[in-house]
């Protein structure tokens, strides 16, 4: 895939922009992290557009610079992306690793802030449908937490300051970077399963510094992925849920103790774990693709007690899911749209959709939102009926998930940010 990416002069980088104080205008953070407010693609809100196009429902486009697929994060009345900068046209050169601050009423650009400088040598060959800035980044309280896999972890304010940083933890990538943080008190967590010693981390919210590493306990033969990390609440409290190759594990936040583990083939693993009626789903990655529902409440290694149903078929490798209601919808990489009764793991229904999927749906009231790679947005209603809404297209290569703040979606293209709105 080619991406045509807005130009920004060096010049520009470095001075950055003019800073314009704070609007807060959004009660709160709307849509805080990966996969929305509860990370699991789930929505606040109850009214955002059903159609629109190039010149219909387009509030503003904003043409963002350097390249990058993190998904717009919202709070307090300002997106946050990160990015990639190039320094000259020239494949393999030095990037600057960015933070853009995009304000959410008008879409001007607020600030870019520089917090890692990634130099040709250090630049991995990385996926074509990759960027050198996937991770998406967090929000909460005063601060704002920026990951670029293997490159480095950032803390900046909610204006973009730097707090602190670390860049301690330089696993070899293959295909580059991916899986974003999860924050469970003061514990930012995330995956770093690169080319070899596949492991989890925890660093100080406050400080950078680390708290605790722990292992993948098995020997998987690629040990590459790309998973984001999802807090579950068990019975014996808050377990954060890491896929990597090979395994899921259960970890303490605060410890990094695997409370419970699960076996599997696959590697490459992108989808972040859903949850539906007290069990745990997770796509196991390239290889024999599936989808296993695992139940919460063991310990040790599960695989043989606590699976209690897998699909195989139609199964994808790199959107997450929606489990609402007891049911749980999915889109394969090839546009087949999935239905599964998430007690019995039947199949409730399938549905084309069309197109190619990298990005992972939303669910907003009773309509579930599916962006393709070519920026196309297939629009479903919920329910046991496969039901087409509408199909709206932008034109623009979209693999960043949507977000959804103050009645409006947001669409990161490989161009721009747009806001949708009515």
């Amino acid at each position: 895939m080619v991406c045509r990416f807005f130009a920004v002069s060096l010049f520009w980088v470095i001075t950055l922009v003019m800073w314009v104080g704070p609007n807060r205008t959004l009660a709160g953070d709307a849509w805080p992290r990966f996969r929305g407010p509860d990370g699991d693609g789930v929505a606040a809100e109850s009214t955002v557009p059903l159609n629109w196009g190039r010149e219909t429902n387009i509030r503003w486009r904003t043409e963002t610079p350097g390249q990058g697929w993190s998904s717009p994060v919202i709070g307090e009345g300002v997106i946050y992306l990160s990015a990639a900068v190039p320094h000259d046209d020239e494949p393999g050169g030095d990037y600057d690793l960015v933070l853009i601050l995009v304000d959410v009423e008008t879409g001007q650009v607020r600030r870019v802030v520089e917090l890692f400088r990634q130099t040709g040598d250090e630049s991995p060959q990385i996926h074509k449908k990759n960027s050198h800035a996937s991770p998406t980044p967090l929000v909460s309280g005063d601060h704002v937490y920026v990951h670029f896999g293997h490159q480095g972890t950032a803390c900046t304010d909610r204006d973009g300051n730097i707090v602190w940083a670390n860049r301690n933890h330089s696993y070899p990538p293959v295909h580059g970077n991916g899986g974003s943080p999860v924050l469970v008190g003061d514990a930012l967590i995330f995956t770093c399963d690169g080319g070899q010693d596949p492991y989890v981390v925890a660093l100080d919210a406050k400080s950078g510094e680390e708290l605790w590493r722990t292992d993948r306990p098995v020997d998987a033969a690629k040990t590459f992925s790309f998973a984001t990390p999802t807090v579950i609440d068990s019975t014996d409290g808050p377990l954060v849920i890491a896929p990597g190759s090979d395994c899921v594990l259960a970890l303490v936040p605060t410890t990094g103790e695997i409370r419970w583990w699960a076996r599997y083939d696959g590697y490459s693993v992108v989808p972040k774990p859903v949850v539906s009626g007290g069990r745990v789903l997770v796509t196991t990655g390239f290889g024999p693709t599936k989808l296993m529902a695992i139940r919460d409440g063991g310990t040790g290694e599960v695989t043989a007690s606590h699976v209690d149903w897998e699909v195989d078929k139609g199964i994808p490798k790199t959107p997450s899911l929606i489990a609402h209601d007891g049911l749980v919808y999915l889109v394969s990489d090839d546009g087949i749209a999935l239905c599964i009764d998430g007690e019995s793991g039947e199949v409730v229904w399938r549905g084309r959709l069309g197109g190619n999927h990298s990005a992972s749906p939303i669910l907003v009231s009773d309509r579930i939102y599916f962006t393709d790679e070519s920026g196309t947005t297939t629009v479903i209603r919920i329910g046991r009926e496969f039901e087409k809404l509408a199909t709206n297209v932008l034109d623009e290569a979209a693999l960043a998930s949507p977000a959804v703040a103050d009645g409006a979606i947001f669409i990161r293209t490989d161009q721009a940010l747009y806001r949708i709105e009515e």
